[in-house]
């Protein structure tokens, strides 16, 4: 039996209402949609960190943050971690992950040393775009030496302090400053050629490597850094948007009268439509090379036998809540994301509507490739349900961080801080969650059932050291 290929499709910050295919009728994106055709759409999906680095780590490995111990930014991952790439190279695989990893902090480092490979045979990191010496800027210097200072989306304001401390001067200009990535106030066109891009980056990469891989099977990340603010896409792909067009964040009346007349300002009409037109444009941006890696695949004889996961690493509040970016509570605006998985041999059209977790998707891929799941990965594989079947032990998804948990059911959000103060949102009758009614009566009920929910499963998520015999 041949394996099959595998190809994950990660963005970041990508909410789940952000693709047409689940219900937006304003985004543009329509290879990502046709791949939802081809596969299952799980409407339902929540990470279990909503910040980059433990999200992304929790998924890889198939365990909780908590069990990880990297429950907040900052904390490299460890360099033995047994995660999906290193598992899969057992068994033949040919490995590589293209964009954004984010397994060690970025910005105090020189880009220019060897990156750790963490099981990946072909390792082109770029954790930002263009603001490190990097693959994205060795790729972009090789085609165009004098658009260097164009492909910056800004110095984080760490990345600063630590140039400074040592007196590095990279010789580029970086734009923005001092806000300079950490802009969440507009669309700004990508002021070098449309094709050098981070996403072009990614997607040229990708596709070679693709259509340079051999008989062996693969596994590719294709990682995308879009649509992280600031929000920066070619005036093509703006182009396709009419920011006035665009519709508003629905806000109850007592947040909505907290909202600046400034049209400059943070959450007023005209800067909510500018943020959402250059999201809208960088994840339209996004499909359309991942229609040229699609037609990669179909190019080269590999679709059929190729396991294909889209997927983002968390959300962005764009406006929600009067906020931007991502992080605590784990509302479902920054935890929930999309996933499509598109199988070989499995139903086409598929949407599943139950709680899945990104922790699910190791597994999923293991028994999909007729791989045993170790013992210590936490999640529960979702091939069943690709296959057609509607089997499913899990009913809530557990999303935590350094002193919280939030635990996310059908119909409520359950939150809990260790010094014992609850939070508790109905999403049936308030789906942006901005009405805590754990205090409020009548709600009893429901609260001692989500207190049960997250014992159990904290119970369900331990992994005692396995003994080697009966005593």
């Amino acid at each position: 039996m041949k394996r099959p290929n595998i190809l994950l499709v990660y963005t970041d910050q990508q909410r789940w209402d952000a693709l047409g295919v689940n219900g937006n009728g304003e985004i543009i994106s329509p290879n990502l949609d046709a791949l939802a055709a081809r596969g299952t759409n799980f409407s339902r999906h929540f990470v279990q960190n909503p910040v980059c680095m433990p999200s992304r780590v929790s998924m890889l490995s198939s365990q909780y943050p908590s069990t990880l111990r990297i429950t907040h930014m900052g904390v490299p991952v460890p360099q033995d971690l047994m995660t999906l790439p290193r598992l899969l190279k057992q068994y033949g695989y040919r490995t590589a992950n293209i964009g954004k990893l984010h397994f060690l902090p970025h910005a105090n480092r020189d880009h220019r040393q060897p990156h750790p490979s963490y099981g990946f045979d072909v390792l082109e990191v770029a954790d930002e775009p263009g603001v490190y010496e990097d693959a994205y800027r060795a790729w972009v210097r090789r085609q165009a030496p004098d658009q260097m200072d164009a492909i910056s989306a800004g110095l984080p304001p760490n990345t600063s302090v630590w140039q400074r401390a040592m007196g590095i001067d990279d010789g580029i200009k970086h734009r923005g400053e001092p806000q300079g990535r950490h802009d969440f106030k507009r669309a700004i066109p990508f002021a070098a050629d449309d094709h050098l891009t981070y996403s072009a980056f990614v997607g040229a990469r990708t596709t070679e490597f693709i259509e340079a891989a051999g008989a062996e099977p693969f596994f590719c990340i294709a990682s995308f850094y879009s649509p992280h603010a600031p929000w920066i896409a070619p005036q093509t792909y703006l182009d396709m948007y009419d920011a006035n067009g665009l519709s508003l964040p629905e806000y109850p009346a007592e947040i909505d009268r907290r909202r600046p007349a400034d049209p400059n300002a943070l959450c007023s009409d005209e800067q909510l439509r500018s943020a959402k037109q250059g999201y809208y444009a960088m994840i339209s941006e996004v499909d359309y090379y991942v229609g040229r890696i699609l037609d990669a695949l179909d190019k080269t004889g590999k679709r059929e036998e190729t396991i294909i996961v889209f997927t983002s690493d968390h959300g962005e509040w764009l406006g929600d809540h009067l906020r931007f970016g991502k992080g605590y509570p784990a509302d479902d605006a920054v935890s929930r994301v999309p996933l499509i998985i598109s199988a070989p041999g499995a139903p086409e059209a598929r949407q599943y509507d139950g709680i899945v977790e990104a922790v699910d998707i190791v597994p999923t891929l293991l028994e999909l490739a007729a791989i045993q799941t170790p013992p210590f990965m936490q999640g529960e594989s979702l091939a069943n349900l690709i296959m057609g079947q509607d089997v499913r032990r899990k009913r809530a998804a557990l999303t935590e961080g350094t002193g919280w948990k939030s635990l996310r059911i059908p119909r409520f959000r359950y939150l809990i801080h260790a010094d014992g103060r609850e939070s508790l949102w109905d999403l049936a009758l308030d789906p942006g969650a901005y009405h805590d009614l754990a205090e409020e009566p009548g709600y009893e009920g429901e609260l001692t059932a989500c207190r049960r929910y997250l014992l159990t499963r904290l119970l369900e998520m331990e992994r005692p050291r396995e003994r080697t015999w009966t005593y």
